[in-house]
């Protein structure tokens, strides 16, 4: 469990701040920004459930969820010393990769088919749910550009692939099934 009785520390003061190993980085490090993004993320879904009911809601409190573990994850570095370390660090696992493809197959089933890109908008929902999708991506880019530097657990990459795909299907679903997406026209302003 997790006790914050102090909010500032000061310890950040200088522009550093501690990995979950105790390790102290530049707040503008990869790491630290592939983290910083999924918290992001974090709040416009916070934003965004203010606008979603039921099922939807209950999805997107369980991707909160995965997120705070996604920055767990991202913010361990050494995988390789795992085993040592004094308590299991949390690592996104591929059960919640399989969850996100059993909720986008479910979603999508029912959906029209696409006969053109499908510009962010139509509900209050489908929009900031569009908004998630663009910041998936960005936080995923930053993940693999992570990886390119330094060894992340390769799930957690899967999971920010796979997260922006279901935004894009939720978005549609929100969209009265896909009935009111706002569909591009190319070339419409010529």
């Amino acid at each position: 469990m997790v006790v914050l009785n102090k909010i500032y520390t000061r310890t950040g003061d200088k522009g550093d701040t501690a990995l979950g190993n105790g390790t102290r980085v530049a707040k503008h490090d990869a790491r630290v920004n592939a983290y910083g993004t999924s918290d992001e993320l974090n709040a416009f879904i916070g934003v965004a459930r203010l606008s979603a009911e039921g099922d939807m809601d209950a999805a997107l409190s369980r991707i909160q969820n995965d997120l705070f573990d996604l920055g767990a994850d991202l913010c361990r570095p050494d995988m390789e010393k795992d085993a040592e370390a004094d308590y299991p660090p949390l690592r996104i696992a591929q059960s919640q990769v399989d969850r996100l493809e059993t909720e986008i197959d479910a979603m999508n089933k029912d959906l029209a088919a696409l006969r053109s890109f499908v510009l962010p908008g139509g509900s209050a929902l489908a929009a900031h749910l569009h908004v998630c999708r663009t910041v998936a991506r960005r936080a995923e880019r930053l993940a693999t550009e992570l990886a390119t530097v330094e060894e992340i657990n390769p799930v957690a990459v899967t999971y920010l692939n796979r997260l922006s795909d279901w935004f894009f299907v939720a978005s549609r679903q929100a969209n009265d099934m896909g009935a009111k997406d706002v569909l591009w026209v190319p070339g419409a302003n010529r």
